[in-house]
């Protein structure tokens, strides 16, 4: 079993904080997904340390997410070896003291979700601007688009070379409708460039619900394994989005199988040393 680091775990304190986008998700509305309900659902297969990935809070709201969840990952034996917070790299307002106070809530990057916004958003100056300031204060970025939006997300990393981006969730394919092509060709291109890293996670949340496997994913794990190469590729368990059609255990195991038809080397480099490299963590 190779050791897992988690580039991707969301938390959602449903009492503490509002999440308006899980009304459209029955698994996971109005529930609370907190720390104590990961560990159980991860426990005997070796989390090595998690990241906290932003749980897209409500934008009257957003601020408040960061500080809370650093509190937690203060408590002992948390797990929590660093955030991953929300960010508006589009607005001037706030940007430099939201970017001042990452080190203190041990914030190692940040993200913008961009598959639910018009793709002009991450074509604007001023948000390519923020987005090379978070690489030279040494903050990665996680992109997150649709397999439509993949030209666009090359675009961004193309005007951003100086920052770390991060494709999450393999850039979103549409597995359940068999949505190989164009995305692997748009895949291909994005690997082209060395600033960009490929997250393996979300891939069961695209599948139908009756057919969330190994054998619907492997396709595409198969492309991204080729083109970025198991030196360029991290983990993430996407919890609890992966509830919508599978589980925490199920991908995980789906995950340890596909490590292990790689070399030892190569599966802890996507497993976790990756992950230590991009994000800056204490080994």
């Amino acid at each position: 079993m190779v050791a897992l680091l988690d580039t991707h775990q969301h938390l959602l304190y449903a009492n503490d904080l509002p999440y308006s986008w899980t009304a459209d998700f029955p698994a996971l509305a109005g529930r609370a997904f907190t720390l104590e309900d990961y560990k159980r659902g991860s426990a005997g297969r070796d989390i090595k340390a998690t990241l906290f990935m932003e749980a897209d809070v409500d934008e009257a709201r957003r601020l408040e997410e960061a500080p809370f969840i650093a509190a937690i990952a203060k408590q002992p034996g948390s797990g929590l070896a660093g955030l991953i917070s929300n960010l508006r790299p589009e607005n001037d307002s706030g940007f430099e003291a939201e970017l001042e106070r990452a080190d203190e809530l041990g914030i190692v990057g940040f993200r913008r979700i961009l598959h639910v916004m018009g793709d002009p958003l991450s074509q604007s100056s001023p948000f390519r601007g923020h987005v090379r300031k978070l690489g030279a204060a040494g903050k990665t970025f996680d992109m997150c688009f649709l397999a439509r939006q993949l030209p666009v997300a090359r675009d961004l990393a193309k005007a951003c070379e100086n920052t770390r981006l991060i494709l999450d969730h393999c850039g979103v394919p549409d597995i359940a409708g068999g949505g190989l092509d164009p995305w692997r060709a748009d895949i291909s291109a994005l690997a082209a460039l060395p600033n960009v890293t490929c997250k393996l996670s979300g891939l069961l949340a695209y599948c139908r619900p009756d057919a969330a496997t190994l054998d619907s994913i492997r396709p595409y794990v198969d492309h991204v394994l080729e083109a970025f190469g198991p030196q360029r590729m991290i983990w993430g368990s996407d919890w609890p989005v992966v509830t919508v059609t599978s589980d925490l255990p199920t991908w995980i195991d789906i995950t340890q199988e596909i490590l292990g038809a790689l070399s030892p080397d190569e599966a802890e480099a996507i497993g976790s040393a990756n992950a230590v490299q991009v994000y800056g963590l204490d080994g």
